[in-house]
């Protein structure tokens, strides 16, 4: 019996994972606690296996009145949730970072391989950044550290982008049709991916996605149809998105090009037990 840490009381990733695991009693029993304030400092983490640190700030804010907060939670909150797991014996620490460490696409198509350095354009990729970057030096033989930067999460009750998609979807009669390629990762695929981290005991850094690259209208149709609805797809406001890409945040959130390369994807075993349409089945239709 593995026991797990998730740190993050009311965190998608820490209570997707937990409903995930329980269909393996047996092997592995998780506990949360909240890292707000200082009460986790009281939590013995001796009795831990493993600690999945998934509490961040995660949207992104260009406001610079968040920037130290966001260095302060996201960088030196790990650091120091790292130490105190290493000094109390922990033999495994797993840290959810971004693929927004890479920056965004404004540049063009960005396909992200093992050769590609991380270039973060903000403070919340930054951060991340150097959160990574404070907890590498403290891995040794008896502590692992594993780093996740996943592709956007999307899921059953998510935040962020897809339910703005969603929502589109079901009440636009038109979308356009603009040709872009992003890499995403079904909230599901990821709890394996963490589950068979755990399992194994690995550690490096890891880059899950889903086996599929996704066109944004492509996504947004397939909603509508599972919604039982008609989408119409359209290239007229194509030269006008293409020029706002490069200008425009929000456009290039929705239509831009960003993927991980599938090489670095690839794990020893499986986890991706959704595919695409599978997964937006479990997150449009499963709750109703």
């Amino acid at each position: 019996m593995k026991k797990i840490l998730v740190t993050g009381v009311n965190s998608y990733v820490g209570n997707s994972f937990k409903e995930w695991i329980k269909d393996y009693p047996n092997d592995y029993s998780v506990d949360k606690v909240s890292v707000r304030g200082n009460d986790w400092k009281e939590v013995d983490f001796s009795i831990y296996d493993t600690v999945l640190h998934v509490a961040g700030i995660a949207h992104v804010s260009t406001d610079e009145s968040m920037k130290d907060l966001y260095y302060e939670v996201n960088r030196d909150l790990t650091i120091e949730l790292a130490q105190v797991a290493k000094q109390a014996g922990v033999q495994q620490f797993i840290f959810l970072s971004s693929i927004i460490i890479y920056g965004d696409s404004k540049e063009g198509k960005v396909v992200i391989d093992k050769y590609t350095k991380p270039n973060p354009n903000n403070f919340y990729g930054q951060s991340k950044l150097e959160a990574e970057k404070g907890i590498i030096p403290l891995e040794s033989d008896d502590f692992k550290i594993a780093i996740i930067r996943p592709p956007m999460i999307y899921g059953k009750e998510s935040k962020g982008n897809y339910p703005k998609l969603a929502k589109a979807a079901q009440i636009l009669p038109i979308f356009p049709d603009i040709y872009n390629e992003r890499s995403m990762l079904h909230i599901d695929n990821l709890s394996e991916f963490i589950r068979l981290i755990i399992k194994n005991k690995d550690k490096g850094i890891f880059f899950p996605q889903n086996k599929e690259y996704v066109k944004t209208s492509e996504l947004v149709k397939t909603i509508a149809e599972v919604h039982d609805r008609r989408i119409y797809l359209t290239k007229i406001f194509n030269p006008l998105l293409n020029i706002m890409i490069n200008k425009s945040d929000i456009i290039n959130k929705v239509f831009g090009n960003i993927v991980y390369d599938q090489a670095i994807s690839r794990y020893k075993e499986s986890y991706c037990n959704k595919d695409l349409y599978e997964s937006i089945i479990a997150t449009e239709l499963e709750h109703k």
